[in-house]
């Protein structure tokens, strides 16, 4: 908290400033300087300040060469009295963006980082291999600095492997949010080590596929270094990042302390690890991995990912086969109900994703974007309602006119294979295509066809009992939960990044496309339950009066979309370049 707040107060932090250059160099190499006379007799420090020259070539925001000339890295070495061969690498940056004090981005993995070597050096043990502290001055303009240091520094050569602090927010807890190239056995050190992990392969991808318009040090040193890392950012309250509020008194103690817990497991985990001086024999194969509600991690390699999918989505077809052909001289005519109900059940969804893009454009055209920018309630009640009321209609409907006096318990049967049908087909295709994020149709296709196995009785009985709604959803729990608080997640890490992406794209587009995805998977096992209940006229009415209600709200422009307020602000972006 004390190298935080005195970082800070220094002020903003722009490469080559005097705030950056002198005042945030020298008041690194004074706290470097005090811990040495501090450490043990069982380590060696040395320090560098580094000040490099370059130029680099990065495809980032349409791709430009990036010269940088004198700017200032302060390097750290930790290592064992007779030195060390290899090294595992902590990077973060002191530089800030000209407007903000920067305590986020990133002055507090600075104050993590000083507070580790502060604790490694009073060990009284010593490490196997070198840990190298690396305090970039020059990342906001591009990721000049970690160029310059990893291929020009003499240090550089003995890195196997790096941990990244980055932010994207302000506190909070921090992400994993990329791994790798390869080498699994990061992620497993990550697993082992951290004491409260949070880490998803679902961000990695989303992150790597470039939707996110952000890039970070990892490139640096995967691409030019070729050396493989752990990318960890803080995600709460992306609202402030970047802006004067970002200051060291919004950083909960709570939060420094738990990324100090989990980086300094994992740097002294690397830092004894055999596995980092042989790095190069274990680099083969990506790992899917995800945490359990911020509990624990699983992690598995993706080949046996790719085997459990495969295994999943053939029980799913199989299960469906088997429904077809029984009763016998009757596969023809399931099967055309099996494909009728497949083809509504994706037209209900298309039509839900038109629905909410529809609403999206209109506000937007009417200049009403943004509405849910600081009250977030307003995107749920408008596009929420919005794709939940078209979803239940088009089925309504359907049972209405094309399925008149037909079987209900049929028809719940009938839809519920549709959608495992739905979820099969997308489990093997999104495994094909190699994503370890397949995981997630793994869970949607697995727990609901044991759920079936487990209550088919209850399925062929008339009405939707109070035991058949229990059981059912005991057995959609784990799919459901999971999906929620991924959900919860990616709402948390996007919507502050919609109030700053630009007007290239519209914000209430994207934001109501995702709640539309969103309500299409949470509603697929439920649908069947339109054709089991007697109606949903009250359901309708009450999703589209809370629609029209908010609508007429938001056009009034009751909802600004900005806040002043001190305890938690929402301010306005321009970008003046």
């Amino acid at each position: 908290r004390r190298y935080l707040d005195n970082i800070t107060a220094i002020g903003p932090r722009t490469v080559g400033s005097p705030e950056n250059e002198v005042l945030a160099v020298n008041y690194i190499l004074e706290q470097i300087r005090a811990i040495e006379r501090e450490s043990t007799d069982a380590h060696k420090i040395s320090i560098d300040v580094q000040r490099p020259t370059g130029s680099f070539s990065i495809d980032f925001l349409g791709g430009f060469t990036s010269y940088y000339a004198n700017i200032t890295n302060v390097v750290v070495k930790l290592e064992p009295r007779d030195g060390a061969e290899h090294a595992v690498l902590s990077n973060c940056h002191f530089d800030s963006v000209p407007n903000t004090p920067g305590a986020s981005d990133d002055a507090v993995s600075c104050a993590v980082m000083l507070e580790i070597l502060n604790t490694l050096s009073k060990s009284p043990e010593p490490l196997q291999h070198a840990v190298i502290f690396l305090f970039n001055g020059a990342e906001e303009n591009i990721l000049q600095a970690s160029h310059g240091f990893i291929t020009q520094h003499e240090w550089a050569k003995s890195i196997r492997a790096f941990v990244n602090l980055e932010a994207a927010g302000v506190g909070g807890k921090e992400l994993v949010f990329q791994t790798g190239p390869e080498n699994p056995w990061l992620v497993q050190a990550y697993v082992v080590a951290a004491k409260h992990p949070f880490a998803s392969v679902v961000a990695q991808e989303i992150f790597q596929s470039g939707v996110i318009p952000a890039d970070t040090d990892f490139r640096i040193y995967r691409d030019f270094g070729n050396v493989p890392g752990i990318d960890l950012a803080f995600i709460e309250n992306g609202y402030i990042y970047h802006t004067k509020y970002d200051t060291s008194d919004r950083i909960l103690t709570d939060s420094i302390q738990r990324a100090g817990d989990n980086i300094l497991g994992v740097l002294k985990y690397l830092a004894t690890s055999d596995k980092l001086a042989k790095s190069f024999e274990y680099r083969h194969g990506n790992v899917v991995f995800f945490d359990i509600l911020g509990l624990f991690v699983l992690a598995y390699p993706a080949r046996v990912g790719t085997i459990m999918n495969c295994l999943t989505a053939a029980v799913g077809f199989l299960y469906l086969s088997k429904k077809v052909l029984q009763p016998k001289g009757r596969a023809i005519h399931n099967l055309k109900k099996l494909l009728t109900a497949f083809s509504l059940t994706l037209l209900s969804w298309v039509c839900t994703l038109v629905a909410a893009l529809t609403v999206a454009v209109f506000v937007s055209i009417i200049g009403r974007s943004l509405s849910w920018y600081t009250h977030f309630y307003v995107s749920v009640f408008l596009y929420g309602t919005a794709a939940a009321a078209k979803l239940i209609l088009v089925h309504t409907l359907a049972k209405k006119f094309f399925y008149k006096n037909m079987n209900e318990q049929y028809l719940g049967d009938t839809f519920f294979d549709a959608s495992l049908m739905i979820w099969s087909i997308v489990l093997a295709v999104i495994t094909q295509m190699g994503l370890c994020s397949a995981f997630i149709c793994l869970l949607w296709v697995a727990f609901p066809l044991l759920t079936k196995l487990m209550i088919h009785k209850e399925f062929s009985q008339k009405g939707a009992t109070m035991k058949f709604v229990m059981m059912y959803m005991l057995g959609m729990f784990v799919p459901y939960v999971y999906m929620m608080y991924l959900s919860w997640t990616v709402f948390e890490m996007f919507t502050p990044i919609m109030g700053r992406s630009g007007s290239e794209i519209l914000p209430d587009a994207v934001l109501a496309g995702f709640i539309a995805v969103i309500t299409m998977i949470l509603s697929s096992y439920f649908i069947n339950f339109v054709y089991l209940v007697k109606s949903t006229k009250r359901t309708l009415i009450t999703l589209t009066t809370v629609f029209v209600v908010t609508l007429v709200l938001v056009c009034s422009g009751i909802f600004f979309p900005y806040s002043s307020d001190a305890a938690n602000p929402k301010p306005k972006r321009v970008f003046l370049q």
